[in-house]
């Protein structure tokens, strides 16, 4: 945890409507980045805002794990803006997904991932495959990607102890969400990103930092 503070003090926090980088980082490099904007910086929330049409930048090849799965749908993002909210030195992400035809706001959308790392540019953290879908006004759940999850285990992209921890932060958050006691307020549903905060189409270095 000491490790996780030093990370987070190395850089200063960065202002409302800052365009910083937000990337998962795969065996030293970037796996993919894409641009996205501050809506908060704190010590207790990290919140950024990804608008629709917003360029995606694919790492080069080969990665053990293979291919972003989002290069699969094109190098721009084609669903509705989501905003993601992160809690320093907790393993997962929470993304406020809405409706593309109505913008109405539609489930949480629960992102295990590794604890985002404060870089000069922005953050870094790395997908885990398990998400955790949680319908708007319901205490409900629906697993997803466990099965991927549990096949990058077995072949090793996991160690023993990543995979343990892993499940763990995925299933406390799971209970957390039934118990109606999740970290995160859930009046962030209504928020709406200020006008003219339209697709970003900067690019970031492609070298790890």
């Amino acid at each position: 945890m000491a490790e996780v503070a030093s990370q987070e003090t190395e850089f200063a926090a960065f202002a409302f409507g800052s365009v910083v980088e937000r990337r998962d980082e795969l065996e030293g490099r970037p796996w993919i980045s894409y641009p996205v904007r501050v809506v908060a910086d704190t010590p207790e929330l990290v919140a950024v805002y990804l608008s629709h049409g917003t360029l995606l930048t694919f790492g080069d090849g080969p990665f053990s794990w293979g291919p972003h799965p989002w290069g699969a749908f094109g190098d721009r993002w084609r669903s509705a803006g989501i905003l993601q909210l992160h809690r320093p030195g907790r393993g997962h992400s929470v993304w406020v997904l809405r409706d593309a035809g109505t913008g109405a706001f539609r489930e949480w959308y629960v992102n295990v991932e590794a604890p985002w790392r404060r870089t000069p540019t922005g953050f870094s953290t790395l997908d885990h495959e398990i998400d955790l879908v949680v319908p708007a006004d319901s205490r409900t759940l629906r697993w997803k990607d466990v099965e991927k999850f549990e096949e990058r285990a077995r072949i090793g992209h996991f160690s023993p102890e990543e995979a343990t921890a892993i499940r763990t932060e995925a299933a406390d958050v799971a209970r957390d969400i039934a118990a109606g006691e999740q970290w995160w307020d859930t009046s962030w549903s209504r928020w709406e990103p200020p006008a003219g905060w339209h697709a970003l189409l900067q690019s970031f270095e492609t070298e790890g930092s």
